[in-house]
């Protein structure tokens, strides 16, 4: 198993770390969680560049980079979703279309084909990435509210309507590029 391939498992096991330190009380864990979501991240960006670089791009890797995206975007945002931070029916969205991409991916792979990631579902998952992280800055914010004055109604009803804008444009960037990976593979469906 070459060194990409490690990266994109090691960030499966990480989002499940993560989620641990999101339900503990108090600053430290929420930091902890913040500082795993960030590394996670580098690891998204290095096992692609590892694989690119070093011509080791594997089928595995084209399957399991995107799957270790998913399972950190999803298990973090049903976290979220159980801390009362975001809309079920969002989290429902976005699972639905991965749930219907990777049963796709994985059905044509049993025939032979492997189909990497598109741009859309690229920056689909950046936006996804970039949501989490500011609300895991707003975590970090309110559990530092305990130690500084600065936090307030007005404070936290502007960041609970930037998170429900993020949202709003993260399943919105879901959603089509869902339908555009769909459309781009048009030709594969019919021939199944």
């Amino acid at each position: 198993m070459n060194l990409s391939n490690k990266l994109t498992l090691a960030r499966i096991g990480m989002t499940f770390v993560l989620m641990g330190f999101l339900f503990q009380p108090g600053l430290l864990a929420k930091s902890i969680a913040f500082l795993l979501f960030v590394l996670a991240c580098v690891t998204d960006f290095l096992d692609g560049w590892f694989a690119r670089n070093r011509g080791q791009i594997t089928d595995f890797g084209k399957i399991m980079d995107p799957v270790a995206d998913k399972i950190l975007v999803l298990g973090v945002f049903l976290s979220f979703v159980q801390l009362q931070l975001i809309p079920a029916w969002m989290v429902i969205v976005i699972i639905i279309r991965e749930f219907l991409i990777t049963g796709f991916r994985l059905f044509v792979a049993r025939r032979g084909a492997v189909l990497a990631a598109e741009n859309a579902g690229k920056h689909k998952t950046v936006s996804q990435m970039a949501t989490i992280f500011f609300i895991l800055i707003f975590i970090i914010l309110r559990e530092s509210a305990v130690y500084f004055s600065f936090w307030s109604l007005e404070f936290q009803y502007g960041f609970q309507a930037m998170v429900l804008i993020l949202m709003s444009i993260a399943v919105i960037l879901t959603v089509t590029s869902g339908f555009s990976f769909f459309w781009h593979n048009r030709k594969l469906i019919r021939s199944l």
